[in-house]
């Protein structure tokens, strides 16, 4: 065996190596700090989030005769990362119920400016899960890469008080055990 042929065969390893970890390091998202999970958790299961978040208009608390546009509830599809599959939806509560069965609810714990005109992203830590399936033991879930969903621009005065308005929305949810 020639000397150029034993190199590139004893380099090739490095190679793979290096390819990999650079493989890993850009498709690692690029979490702000408020939002990052703690050390330890591995994630579980990525979905796309598609649907709608509910605005009423309602007097502002504390503020007599101004009126802003509150945030209801949302309504959401879940799908898989893809997009080929529904596998879950998300609601009010708030609530993400898998396919399977089961679901998770939590407490917002820290939100994050999102991109110009979309929701913030979210830190949520979970409770403990209802029923057997994917969302057992999950313990955190970030809401990431939103697109939409913000209040909406028309006005909201009171003339227009309980009106509601729905919003489309994307997000990416991860869910981490």
């Amino acid at each position: 065996m020639n000397v150029s042929i034993k190199a590139a065969l004893a380099a090739a390893p490095f190679v793979v190596i290096g390819c990999s970890s650079m493989l890993m390091m850009s498709s690692a998202p690029d979490i702000p700090a408020p939002i990052a999970v703690p050390a330890g958790t591995k994630v579980s299961m990525r979905t796309v989030g598609v649907g709608e978040l509910t605005y009423e208009c309602r007097e502002k608390q504390g503020a007599a005769g101004t009126f802003e546009w509150t945030f209801v509830a949302p309504t959401a599809t879940l799908w898989d990362a893809n997009r080929s599959k529904a596998v879950g939806k998300y609601y009010g509560g708030p609530t993400w119920e898998s396919s399977d069965g089961s679901k998770v609810t939590g407490k917002q714990l820290a939100i994050s400016p999102g991109k110009e005109g979309a929701i913030p992203l979210q830190l949520v830590q979970a409770a403990p899960a209802m029923g057997n399936g994917s969302m057992q033991g999950v313990t955190y879930i970030q809401r990431l890469n939103t697109v939409g969903g913000v209040a909406p621009k028309e006005p909201c005065a009171a003339s227009s008080a309980g009106q509601r308005r729905q919003v489309k929305y994307e997000a990416d949810y991860v869910f981490y055990k």
